[in-house]
């Protein structure tokens, strides 16, 4: 692997780089984005029981607020279930914000990886060609030169497709994953509100 290094040229250093940083972020988000960690499907039910019997204090809403994302979200709003149902879907919706954010930490990162390897690959490739160029002169050029220039072009090219595309295959997984977590977690907090106010049944 080394010798592919040397035979790239330092472009493919700045690949490396990005290469590293988006397998971190993959592997961070892969294990972030698990539904037991981030809405576990059990969640509400437990809630419910929990405010139906013991109601709403301190330790409770504590200890939900650490449990996942979605235990945050109704802390919240079991935080306000003595005020109107208008002020628990307020208390609900800015955790949801915060919450959103958090599913989406790193995901620019990748996306911006995903984007710029390519550019950098081409970069390498014109560092390539200038290596080429410049070793051609009037009587022709080292051979070995002209072998390294070519190198530098094609292994830059090939690393950035190489980091690119793993990185956009993820960063659309990892956003429609995201999205999908919204949805349910929209769906259990509405659940808890009109629960909470007598409107649903469990």
């Amino acid at each position: 692997m080394l010798t592919i290094l040397e035979a790239a040229g330092w472009p493919s250093w700045l690949l490396v780089v990005c290469s590293v940083i988006s397998l971190a972020i993959i592997l961070e988000r892969t294990w972030a984005l698990r539904l037991t960690v981030v809405a576990p499907k059990d969640l509400l039910a437990r809630v419910v029981q929990e405010y139906e019997t013991r109601g709403v204090n301190r330790d409770v809403l504590g200890k939900l607020s650490q449990s996942s994302l979605l235990g945050r979200i109704f802390a919240a709003g079991l935080n306000n279930a003595n005020a109107t149902r208008e002020i628990m879907k307020e208390s609900i919706e800015e955790s949801g914000r915060a919450v959103l954010v958090e599913l989406e930490r790193f995901l620019t990162t990748l996306g911006t990886i995903a984007s710029i390897a390519p550019l950098l690959g081409l970069f390498g490739t014109v560092v390539g060609m200038i290596l080429i160029f410049r070793t051609q002169g009037p009587s022709g050029g080292s051979p070995a030169e002209l072998a390294h220039g070519i190198s530098v072009a094609l292994y830059n090219t090939a690393f950035g497709l190489i980091v690119a595309v793993p990185s956009m295959i993820f960063y659309r997984h990892f956003r429609a994953r995201v999205d999908l977590l919204v949805v349910e977690m929209e769906q259990q907090a509405i659940k808890l509100v009109e629960i909470v106010h007598g409107d649903r049944n469990r």
